[in-house]
């Protein structure tokens, strides 16, 4: 935290006439100035400042207070991000409370190794090949501060040259420490892309290989400075834009980002390897802007966006989605020339909520009477987050879309009873959860496979096979996608889940064994030991065992 005596002293070391007259034209009037509010249009000046109260005051929207408030609703920053904004205005030095010193330490390294990152790309020819060839220009390279980070040794011998200390540089999410205490590089031979806090600060970076390394992108990782799910990448630069135009464009990557602003798109933002969360809100609702998802047109971009439309639709945004045709992203049209189609895309964005309505109904088997009733329910549960204007304005395109009548979405309508039908008893809500993980996190079908059989999930076979056949068109496969209602467990919650999945699992197979005439007393006494005095007993000490086929 900032320390409050030093925060004193920069509002004693400040006068608001000034601090108000590096954004607006001020005008003596009597003992105050005045200007036109920057707060609200208007053609006669109602914004009045004091200099001898050090306040301002706006009688024609109400707008208020001293310098702090002046360039916190001006820039809108937080108040910790008004005061270090007015501090590097004036050339103040801030001092922190004990034990929040390594912030600025961390900025220090942060700064220091960005200067050596864009160093580093004026020296290799690789990396400004690579650039040039994604139609990258020398302005757009300097404007967002991308670099270049050689081999590890190089962070190291860098860091110990300019006597930044390890322990900083590892808060600062440059280096990490292993597992026998020594420190390695967390980049290494990529191009990297400074993130910056809405404010302008350096908080951390993004590394997109040459090397042809497996992980493509990586991202600093969690620090004091850096959390990806608040933060937009570009949205230090887009924000003036933002702001004025009342627009905001969200893409999926560094790339697409640079060469929106290239085009002269400058509302472009985009979030940092990780889906739209809620935590991303305040910042996107700062200067109320029409919010544009621009993503690529293949199947995850898809899915990404249906799930950040639904999000922003029941935050009561208003906005829009275009998705890039032919399985190009915005950086590759802008870099062949095509802004203008580009352009065109975005001015016919595809309204937030007939995008959500069309894509949702799309996920069913519409001729299937049971999956029409679960888009039913989808589509009323979807709904039923809008404000009741907004709703009953879209209940006649759902109706028209599912093709029922829109006396359909009325109170006595019961999309639970849709869903349930649907997604079979509650009991089997965590097989379903199961799936719906396996659908959002392939990775882990391996993990499943290793302690499941398939047949293990009954009824729901079809849909694992489907799963390990990536149908990833499969109507109920996308159904399970879209269904709000089941959650995508994490890897521990999923390793819960599969052990109370194979304990009631295993207890089906006892009675099964039992009841089966033909086995012979030897081998059912053998399964039945098995599994009661072993692997049911292991399940519930906290391990998964491996899936036997002869039990």
């Amino acid at each position: 935290m900032i320390d409050n005596a030093s925060i004193e002293s920069l509002k004693n070391s400040i006068d608001i006439v000034d601090v108000v007259g590096n954004y607006v034209e001020l005008k003596k009037a009597g003992a105050n100035y005045k200007a036109n509010c920057p707060f609200h249009g208007e053609k006669t000046p109602s914004f009045v400042v004091s200099p001898s109260k050090q306040i301002y005051h706006c009688f024609g929207c109400g707008a208020g207070g001293d310098a702090i408030k002046f360039v916190m609703e001006l820039e809108k920053l937080n108040y910790p991000e008004a005061i270090e904004k007015l501090a590097s205005m004036y050339n103040f030095s801030l001092r922190y409370t004990k034990g929040s010193s390594d912030y600025s330490d961390a900025r220090r390294v942060l700064e220091a190794i960005q200067r050596w990152y864009v160093k580093n790309l004026e020296q290799n020819e690789t990396a400004r090949n690579y650039l040039k060839e994604r139609g990258i220009s020398q302005n757009s390279i300097e404007r967002f501060g991308i670099g270049y980070v050689p081999e590890g040794r190089s962070v190291m011998r860098f860091l110990d040259t300019m006597s930044l200390p390890r322990p900083q540089a590892a808060e600062a999410g440059i280096i990490a420490q292993g597992e026998d205490g020594g420190y390695y590089a967390r980049l290494v031979e990529r191009i990297t892309f400074p993130i910056y806090s809405p404010s302008g600060a350096a908080v951390g970076f993004g590394g997109r290989t040459i090397t042809n390394h497996p992980a493509k992108y990586i991202n600093s990782p969690q620090t004091k400075l850096f959390n990806k799910s608040r933060l937009l990448y570009g949205y230090h630069l887009a924000k003036e834009s933002i702001y004025k135009n009342k627009k905001l464009i969200v893409c999926e990557g560094y790339l697409d980002v640079v060469m929106f602003h290239q085009a002269g798109f400058t509302e472009a933002v985009a979030t940092l390897g990780t889906a739209l969360t809620s935590e991303h809100l305040p910042l996107l609702r700062k200067g109320e802007p029409k919010v544009i998802l621009a993503y690529d047109g293949d199947k995850a971009g898809v899915a990404a966006a249906l799930k950040a439309a639904q999000m922003l639709a029941h935050a009561d945004f208003d906005g829009g989605v275009v998705l890039f045709p032919d399985g190009q992203d915005p950086a590759d049209l802008i870099a062949k020339g095509q802004s203008e189609a580009v352009a065109k895309l975005l001015r016919e964005a595809k309204p937030l909520i007939p995008f959500v309505l069309e894509k949702i109904v799309e996920a069913y088997d519409l001729h299937d009477p049971r999956a029409k009733e679960a888009a039913f329910g989808a589509l009323k549960q979807f709904l039923a987050g809008l404000s009741q204007i907004i709703k009953d304005a879209y209940i006649p395109m759902a109706a028209s879309l599912l093709g029922v009548a829109p006396a359909m979405f009325g109170t006595q309508a019961k999309p639970e009873r849709a869903r349930e039908n649907f997604s079979q008893p509650k009991d089997d809500v965590a097989q379903l959860s199961i799936l719906k993980t396996l659908v959002e996190k392939p990775d882990l079908i391996d993990f499943v496979l290793d302690v499941a059989d398939i047949n293990m999930f009954g009824s729901y076979a079809p849909l694992f096979t489907a799963l390990l056949n990536n149908e990833t068109e499969h109507p109920h496969l996308m159904g399970l996608s879209v269904d709000e209602s089941l959650k995508v467990l994490s890897e521990e919650e999923l390793q819960d889940a599969l052990r109370s999945f194979l304990i009631r699992h295993y207890d089906t197979r006892i009675k099964q064994v039992n009841a089966d005439g033909r086995m012979p007393f030897a081998q059912k006494a053998f399964l039945i030991r098995k599994i009661k005095t072993d692997i049911i007993p292991r399940l519930k000490r906290g391990e998964l065992v491996p899936y036997d086929d002869s039990i």
